[in-house]
């Protein structure tokens, strides 16, 4: 069978390997920034009970729900809320990971310290971690933001430790070592530079555990609090209603959330592929 010459023309078929990750991360990023920024700009859902509980159409899209308020508009909404406490717990995580195992590399107590510490945390399970700290840390969107980073740090810290370990090791470090340089010089000169593209693709990948725990947690009653425009609560309140018929009310909320998790997945992914090259051919 012949190949087509016009899908040879194209664009996409044109670029190489290196072009198409970075397209995809583009485009995956663009669809990111734009639910986050729309869900920024609506503030105020207007309700409207003349027009409760109708079914998705070309006015509703995704439906509305029990006080008439567009789905729509309320999905993107808690979708921009997921975004940022994913931004902000794998942020944090990633710092807390950082330290930890910059802290592994400076003497054989810190480092069976630190892996005492990894084989505690990952031995709970992460709801249960994610439910205890958000309620000691009184819910809202702080408790929920610092419950995920300090039940997310485990892997990645393991990665990073693993990584700063194979750099100490290293000729130039040992150099460095009897040239009288700091630990402190030498984590800033050596070692940073070569781990900061794991960390970059560890704080991305950490994002959409992130979201789907926070979703979890506030589904459950043990996250943000019902006020809060969140998938969680969305979710939440439509197992009243998933009876009655209004399957609207859960489907469209789980397939967006689904979908921005996906997203950063991919993002992830070729990102890991873009920055190492062993991954490129995976």
């Amino acid at each position: 069978m012949s190949e087509n010459p016009w899908y040879n023309k194209g664009l996409f078929s044109s670029l190489n390997l290196r072009e198409k990750t970075l397209l995809t991360i583009a485009l995956t990023g663009l669809v990111l920034v734009v639910i986050f920024i729309c869900g920024t700009m609506i503030n105020n859902i207007p309700t409207n009970f003349d027009t409760k509980m109708q079914a998705p159409s070309f006015v509703h899209i995704f439906g509305t729900d029990w006080m008439g308020r567009d789905m729509f508009f309320r999905t993107i909404k808690g979708l921009s809320l997921s975004i940022i406490i994913g931004l902000g717990a794998s942020i944090i995580s990633s710092i807390i990971a950082t330290i930890l195992a910059f802290l592994a590399s400076s003497n054989k107590y810190l480092d069976s310290f630190v892996s005492w510490l990894i084989d505690l945390f990952a031995s709970i399970p992460h709801i249960l971690l994610i439910m205890m700290i958000s309620i000691a840390l009184g819910k809202g969107a702080f408790g929920v933001i610092m419950a995920v980073a300090f039940s997310h740090w485990v892997n990645l810290t393991r990665v990073l430790r693993a990584e700063v370990l194979q750099i100490n090791t290293s000729e130039y470090v040992a150099l460095s070592n009897k040239f009288g340089k700091s630990k402190f010089w030498i984590a800033k000169e050596h070692i940073l530079p070569l781990i900061l593209s794991q960390i970059f693709v560890g704080t991305l990948l950490v994002f959409p555990h992130a979201i789907m725990h926070e979703s979890s947690v506030t589904f459950l009653g043990f996250g943000l609090s019902p006020h809060e425009p969140a998938i969680g609560i969305i979710l939440s309140e439509s197992m009243s209603y998933l009876a009655m018929g209004a399957w609207w009310l859960a489907f469209f909320p789980g397939l967006a959330l689904l979908i921005v998790v996906l997203l950063f997945d991919i993002i992830g992914d070729n990102l890991k592929r873009l920055l190492d090259p062993r991954e490129a051919n995976n």
